[in-house]
């Protein structure tokens, strides 16, 4: 079987209007080749469909797009969304049930989303010709996840998703996990990340695909499996201003094969295109040495740097609540520092910079 996985969809301001007309050729120019031939396509919606204004109260942006996007990625060649990320329950029950809708109209299987945390835990499996896919999507605790009592994303749980995975396997064919987690921006995955990645493929999972970090970041063959720690924005033009945000790569996957090829796409003025020249050789040689960087270790300087980068944002995140605020502010303050404390991706970086005299102490 063949599969075209790709990472990040989000209209914005700038190219909704394109994907409410259809306008495929001006939003993925060269790229909509790749969609030829496969048996499976599939992209992260990292947003709703709706043109509801019921957002949810949380940090960070509450994102949303045309009804007509479905249609839009339907012409485009797109099989099946995963929906297992931060924004898909951006704007609550109405705006899922207007997204579902659009897709189930226009012929989209998705994954990924569910009434509540069991329903949510629901795999993909994909048959064709004899042969068998599963896809797991999860998402780290970043808004919009599912629980006991609550419709939403298919959560990341280190014992329930090891297990479906392992349950997976016992089934036969192959496993993919698409994973939406990893810290934004940061090419280089926590060790926490490489430690989940190479359990789950322990676990079963043939493929690993660590999406929602909006750049592309580095790769690794663990056990006989693919790990990507990063594959980078898809189509989200016009948004994000760091020069890692323009740039991705659509994965090809041949579960007979085992086969694994990365494809770059740079964004253009309106959508995107497959990266040529220079600038592809230049994508590709620094996605190599971040690659070697796996190998020999040297991954945890580019993530410490990182950290280190970060610290005044979350020096901020402690130092601004306490006594004295009014309770308006106060609240607000408890609010981002739970969800600070609630996302693995932020977690993982409190732990590197704030490390307990254990690590310290004498050894």
């Amino acid at each position: 079987m063949k599969l075209l996985l790709c990472g990040d969809v989000c209209p914005t301001a700038l190219t909704d209007p394109d994907f409410a007309a259809g306008n495929v050729s001006a939003l993925f120019s060269d790229v909509a080749t790749l969609f030829a031939g496969n048996d499976v396509n599939m992209v992260n919606l990292e947003c709703a469909l709706t043109d509801k204004e019921t957002p949810i109260k949380k940090i960070g942006p509450n994102l949303k797009a045309s009804v007509g996007t479905a249609a839009t990625l339907r012409a485009l060649g797109v099989t099946h969304c995963g929906l297992s990320n931060n924004h898909s329950f951006d704007y609550g029950r109405a705006g899922v049930k207007d997204m579902l809708a659009a897709l189930q109209k226009n012929g989209i299987t998705y994954t990924g989303f569910g009434d509540n945390y069991a329903d949510s835990r629901k795999n993909l499996v994909i048959e064709r010709n004899g042969s068998r896919v599963t896809v797991i999507a999860v998402c780290e605790h970043e808004y919009t996840y599912a629980m006991e009592d609550a419709m939403g994303a298919r959560p990341f749980d280190e014992f329930d998703t090891i297990e479906d995975i392992r349950a997976a396997k016992a089934q036969g064919g192959r496993v993919v996990v698409l994973y939406h987690g990893g810290k934004e921006l940061c090419r280089y995955p926590s060790p926490r990340l490489v430690r989940v990645c190479r359990a789950m493929v322990r676990s079963g999972a043939d493929v690993v695909l660590c999406q929602h970090s909006h750049c592309i970041g580095c790769y690794e063959k663990y056990a006989g499996s693919h790990i990507l720690y990063g594959q980078g924005n898809f189509h989200f033009v016009g948004r994000g201003d760091d020069d890692c945000w323009h740039s991705g790569l659509s994965v090809r996957y041949d579960s007979a094969t085992h086969g694994i090829e990365f494809i770059p796409h740079v964004m253009t003025e309106r959508g995107i295109a497959l990266a040529t020249g220079q600038e592809k050789d230049r994508i590709m040689a620094d996605f190599a040495a971040r690659n070697r960087s796996l190998t020999d270790g040297t991954w945890l300087e580019g993530w410490r740097a990182f950290c280190e980068k970060m610290r005044p944002k979350y020096e901020k995140a402690v130092a601004e609540g306490g006594v004295g605020e009014d309770a308006d502010s106060l609240a607000k303050h408890n609010h981002k520092f739970a969800h600070y404390l609630d996302c693995e991706a932020h977690t993982d970086v409190w732990r590197e910079l704030y490390k307990t005299a254990h690590h310290t102490n004498e050894k």
